[in-house]
């Protein structure tokens, strides 16, 4: 799965899709042949998923340093400034 197809997935979607496959299996009475293949897309999905809130969480981190960055700077100016506030 490329980088492209991950960023792309519909996270609503995807999780709602995940979350009728788990009702599904807690439905019972599964037929085996069946249960293996819904199993595998319901691992394709999970690793989807994870692939995806990895970016987010990365975008968030990326977004928090900057703002950081920003602060200290600021900081910084204030202070060579002779200014506190």
């Amino acid at each position: 799965m490329s980088a492209k197809t991950t960023s792309k997935i519909n996270f609503a979607k995807s999780y709602d899709e995940l979350q009728k496959l788990v009702e599904w299996f807690e439905k019972g009475d599964v037929d085996l042949e069946e249960g293996v293949k819904k199993f595998e897309d319901g691992i394709k999905l999970v690793g989807e998923l994870k692939k995806y809130l990895g970016n987010i969480e990365a975008k968030v981190k990326q977004i928090k340093a900057k703002f950081e960055n920003n602060t200290e700077e600021d900081d910084d100016e204030e202070e060579k400034d002779g200014k506190l506030f």
